[in-house]
C-alpha cells in the first residue's frame, strides 16, 4: 500500500500501517473504502469506525482488508441471508448429515454423498481459462473438507450468443473466446484431477454477454464413520495449513465477485483471479483425505474466498474459541509481500486443518509422505478473539462475532411484473419441418457433444449412466448421468441440472420452481428418485429493487416447491451483482443441481428410442403456456403465461413413473423442457437411430401450442407393446399414449376431431412434421461443432 493521507506507516521494518477512520467524516470513510478496494459501503465503514473508537485505537491496514473480505456480499450474504432464511432455510429431513461447506446426505447404510455448485462468473469474465479451472479447484475443496472423495463434477454455463457476430461493449470478450477458454480450463483441471465431469448445460442469451456465468458443481461419497466438520474442536488446538503457496494471485477475489462488472474490470482486477493447479491438487485431495480417515484431525476447511482471512476466523468461531496466528510461517511463493497481501490472498490449492498438539507430527508426516507442504501457522484460544503476530508485532487483534458476523440487510424490492396470456402475441411460423428443425438447431438445444467429449467422464470407472446416450456414434443427449460410487455396489448417484432462466426472467416465482421441476425430471427420467438439490443463484445487483424482487421471487419458488416435495437443499451459494457495463443484468438465473438415488443402476432407463413398434406415451398435461419458451424466442413471440408447476401433480407422475421403471415397464424416458414435447421425441430419435409416428389430437389447443408449449412435470416415454396394459394400470390417466416408435422418419400428425381413434383412416390425420432421422442429427448436432471448430 502506498504512503496516503489516511495511512500512517509503523516504525517496524515491514509493510504495516495504521488507517486512521477515527478521524475521518463519512466523504474520508468513502475515500479510504475506495482507495483500499474494500468495497465497503460508508454505513458499512461507520459501523467499523464505532468498533474501533471502543477498541481505542485506529485498525491496521491488516484489520481492514480482513474486514473488507469478510463483510463482502461473497463471504456474508449481507442482502440475501434474510431471503434465504424465510423460504429455503429449515427443510430438514432425517437423512441430512451435514450442512457444511457441501452438503451431504445419507446413500446407504455406511455412507453419505456429498453435493456443492457455486460460481466462479467474474473472473471467468476476465480470464475464462483461469476463472473456470480456479472454479473447479474450489469445488473439489468444499467436497473434500467434508471428509469426502470427489466422484463427479458438473458444469452448467451462460454465454452471449456464439451463433452470430455481435458488438460487445467496452471491455467485454466475445461469447465465442469465452466459451471456449471456459470449456478447456474445466476440461485441463478436471481431467487432470481424474475427476469425471458428468453434467452441465450450456445457455446463450444476449443478456449474458456483459457477464458471463461459471457455476460448477461437484458430488462426492464419505464414510459416515469419517464425515468431517469445517470446524475446530476446541481451544488448545493446531492449525495447519495446506497445499500451495501464497502469492497475490487472488487479492480481492471476494471484492472483486461483489460489484459489478465494469468497462475496465479486465485491468483492474485481472490480479483478483486466481492460478490454478490441479497437478498440486490431486495429492492434497489424497493427503487431506488419509488424515481425516485415520482421525488425526479434528476440523477441515478449505481457502476459498478471502483466503486465511476468512478460514481462520470461521474455524475458530464455530470452534467455541479464538485463535493466535503467526502470520510470517505462511510459505510464500515470492519475497516481499505486505502482510495484508498474505492475509487475505486466494492462492489455490490451500487447505486447513485443526488437530490436537499430539497429532501434528503424524500429520505432517503424511503430507510430507505426499510431497504436500504442511505448516503449523496458528493456535486456538480459551478468548473469543484473533490475534496475528508479525515478526513478533501484534498486528491484528479483533473480536471474531464482529470480523465473521458482517451486516444483513432488509433491502428494498420491488415485486416483478410477470408475464401473462393477456399480453401474448404469437409469432407467424413456417412449416412444421422448418420449425422443428430451426429449434434443433439453436445452441440452447443443439448438441453440446463438443464440449463433453473434451472431458473424461470414464475416469474413476464409475460412470453407469453417461452424459449421452443411444447407438455408437449415433448418440443423443441424455437427461441425468449415473455415477457408481461405492465399489462393488451397484446403488447409484443420478445427478442432472435444471435451470429455465428465461421462464425466471418473465415469472421469476415460476421459473424458480420450474429449475427444480425440470431437475426432477432428469433424475427420474433416468429411474432415480430426487434425493436432495444445491443450488446457485445467480442474479444482479440487489442495491437495485426490481433485481432484489427477481431473488426474492425466484427463492420464494424454489422454496415452495422444494418444501411440498420434501426435499432437502443442504447447501448452496448465492452470486450477486452480476452485470455488465452499462448496469445491463444478466437473465435471472437459479442453476438447479440435482442429485437422486437409484438402488439398482443396472434398471436405469436412457432417453433413446430401443423397439420398432412400441408404444410411446406423454406423461403430464400439456397446458397452454408459451411464456419463456423457445419457439417464441426464436420466431418473435411475446408474453404468454409462463409454466406453472402443480407440487402435488408432478409428486404423483414421480412416484408412478417410476413404480412403472422399478418393474422394467418403461424402454427410454426423456424429459419435455426446450421446445416442448415435438423436440423431446425429435431428440429421441436421434438418439435411438430410430423414427416414430405420433398422433395428436386437434381438440383444445392448436397444434403448435400443443407441439412447443414448455408446462412442467412432463416426460415421453417408450414402453413395450406387451407391457402397455400394466403400465397403463400404474399412471393412470398421467399417461396418453400419442404414437408408435419405428421407421426412420418422425412424423406427427393431428387427428381430426371427426376421427374415431388413432388407428383411423389416413384421411383424417394432417401431417404437421415429416423428417428424417438423418435430418434431425445433422441439424442437432452440427452447430456448436461448426461454430466452435472441428466436426464429429
Amino acid at each position: 500500500m502506498s504512503e496516503k493521507g489516511f495511512a500512517v506507516k509503523r516504525k517496524v521494518p515491514f509493510e504495516l500501517h495504521d488507517i486512521d477512520i477515527l478521524s475521518s467524516n463519512d466523504r474520508g470513510l468513502k475515500k479510504i473504502s475506495e482507495d483500499m478496494s474494500l468495497g465497503l459501503s460508508v454505513d458499512e465503514m461507520k459501523t467499523i469506525k464505532d468498533y474501533f473508537k471502543k477498541e481505542g485505537r485506529n485498525p491496521t491496514d491488516v484489520e481492514m482488508q480482513a474486514l473488507g473480505q469478510a463483510w463482502s456480499e461473497h463471504c456474508c450474504y449481507k442482502s440475501s441471508k434474510k431471503i434465504l432464511k424465510q423460504f429455503v432455510f429449515g427443510i430438514d429431513r432425517e437423512d441430512v448429515l451435514s450442512r457444511g461447506d457441501a452438503g451431504v446426505m445419507v446413500f446407504d447404510d455406511e455412507h453419505g454423498y456429498a453435493l456443492r455448485v457455486e460460481s466462479h462468473n467474474h473472473p471467468s469474465a476476465i480470464e475464462p481459462y483461469g476463472g473456470a479451472a480456479t472454479g473447479i479447484g474450489g469445488i473439489l475443496r468444499d467436497v473434500v473438507c467434508m471428509g469426502a472423495q470427489p466422484i463427479g463434477l458438473a458444469d452448467p454455463l451462460c454465454f452471449g450468443p456464439i451463433d452470430k457476430e455481435i458488438d460487445v461493449p467496452p471491455g467485454v470478450k466475445q461469447p465465442r473466446y469465452l466459451l471456449g477458454g471456459v470449456v478447456s480450463g474445466i476440461r485441463d483441471y478436471g481431467n487432470r484431477c481424474g475427476i469425471p465431469t458428468v453434467t452441465g448445460g450450456m445457455f446463450f442469451d444476449e443478456r449474458y454477454t456483459g457477464n458471463c456465468l461459471v457455476n460448477v458443481g461437484c458430488f462426492g461419497i464419505v464414510r459416515k464413520k469419517d464425515l468431517a466438520r469445517n470446524y475446530a474442536g476446541g481451544r488448545g488446538e493446531v492449525m495447519i495449513l495446506i497445499g500451495g503457496r501464497t502469492g497475490r494471485d487472488g487479492i480481492h477475489g471476494v471484492n472483486f465477485a461483489s460489484q459489478d462488472l465494469t468497462t475496465t474490470s479486465g485491468e483492474d482486477s485481472r490480479g483478483a483471479v486466481q492460478l490454478g493447479d490441479p497437478i498440486t491438487k490431486e495429492p492434497v485431495i489424497h493427503a487431506c483425505l488419509e488424515v481425516n480417515g485415520k482421525h488425526l484431525i479434528t476440523g477441515m476447511k478449505d481457502l476459498g474466498g478471502g483466503g486465511l482471512s476468512c478460514v481462520v476466523g470461521e474455524m475458530a468461531l464455530a470452534g467455541g474459541c479464538g485463535a493466535d496466528v503467526d502470520l510470517e510461517k505462511v510459505p510464500l511463493k515470492e519475497t516481499g509481500l505486505a502482510p495484508w497481501e498474505i492475509w487475505v490472498s486466494e492462492s489455490q490449492e490451500r487447505m486447513m486443518c485443526t488437530c490436537k498438539p499430539e497429532n501434528v507430527e503424524k500429520i505432517l508426516e503424511i503430507f510430507d509422505m505426499w510431497d504436500v507442504l504442511a505448516t503449523p501457522i496458528a493456535k486456538t484460544t480459551d478468548s473469543s478473539r484473533m490475534r496475528l503476530f508479525w515478526k513478533g508485532e501484534k498486528i491484528f487483534e479483533m473480536d471474531l462475532e464482529f470480523l465473521t458476523g458482517g451486516p444483513q440487510y432488509d433491502r428494498p424490492f420491488i415485486m416483478p411484473k410477470v408475464s401473462t396470456k393477456k399480453d401474448e402475441v404469437f409469432p407467424k411460423l413456417p412449416n412444421g419441418n422448418e420449425v422443428l428443425l430451426a429449434l434443433l438447431s439453436d445452441p440452447n438445444v443443439a448438441s453440446k457433444e463438443w464440449a463433453i467429449r473434451q472431458y473424461d467422464h470414464e475416469v474413476r470407472g464409475a460412470t453407469a449412466v453417461h452424459p449421452m446416450v443411444g447407438k455408437l456414434n449415433m448418440t443423443g443427449p441424455g437427461d441425468a448421468a449415473i455415477l457408481l460410487p461405492v465399489s462393488g455396489s451397484m446403488k447409484g448417484l443420478a445427478v442432472a441440472t435444471g435451470c429455465n432462466p428465461w421462464f425466471t426472467a418473465q415469472d421469476p416465482y415460476r421459473g424458480g420452481m420450474a429449475g427444480i421441476d425440470e431437475a426432477c425430471r432428469n433424475i427420474v427420467a433416468v429411474g432415480a428418485k430426487p434425493n436432495a438439490f444445491t443450488d446457485c443463484l445467480n442474479f444482479g445487483n440487489p442495491e437495485r429493487p426490481e433485481r432484489l424482487g427477481e431473488l426474492r421471487e425466484a427463492v420464494r419458488g424454489i422454496g415452495d416447491i422444494a418444501r411440498g416435495l420434501n426435499i432437502p437443499i443442504p447447501s448452496g451459494n448465492v452470486s450477486l451483482y452480476n452485470e455488465g457495463s452499462g448496469g445491463i443484468g444478466i437473465l435471472p438465473t437459479p442453476m438447479i443441481v440435482g442429485c437422486g438415488l437409484i438402488d439398482d443402476a443396472r434398471k436405469a432407463v436412457t432417453a433413446d428410442l430401443k423397439k420398432n413398434g412400441s408404444k410411446i406415451f406423454l406423461i403430464g398435461k400439456t397446458k397452454d403456456e408459451m411464456g419463456g419458451s423457445l419457439l417464441f424466442r426464436k420466431f418473435r413471440g411475446r408474453s404468454g403465461d409462463v409454466p406453472d408447476v402443480d407440487v402435488a401433480s408432478l409428486k404423483r407422475s414421480m412416484e408412478r413413473l417410476l413404480k412403472a421403471m422399478e418393474g422394467g415397464l418403461v424402454l427410454s424416458c426423456h424429459d419435455c423442457s426446450d421446445g416442448g414435447m415435438a423436440v423431446s421425441i425429435a431428440e429421441m430419435c436421434i438418439s435411438g437411430d430410430m423414427g416414430a409416428e405420433v398422433n395428436l389430437p386437434s381438440g383444445g389447443m392448436d397444434i403448435e401450442r400443443t407441439l412447443y408449449s414448455e408446462s412442467n412435470s412432463r416426460w415421453l416415454v417408450e414402453v413395450d407393446g406387451k407391457d402397455v396394459t400394466a403400465f397403463r394400470k400404474i399412471l393412470k390417466d398421467d399417461a396418453t399414449e400419442i404414437g408408435t416408435a419405428g421407421g426412420r422418419n418422425l412424423r406427427i400428425m393431428k387427428v381430426s376431431s371427426s376421427a374415431k381413434g388413432l388407428a383411423d383412416n389416413v384421411a383424417a390425420k394432417d401431417t404437421q412434421i415429416n423428417v428424417t432421422v438423418e435430418e434431425l442429427r445433422k441439424a442437432w448436432n452440427d452447430p456448436i461443432w461448426s461454430i466452435m471448430g472441428g466436426s464429429k
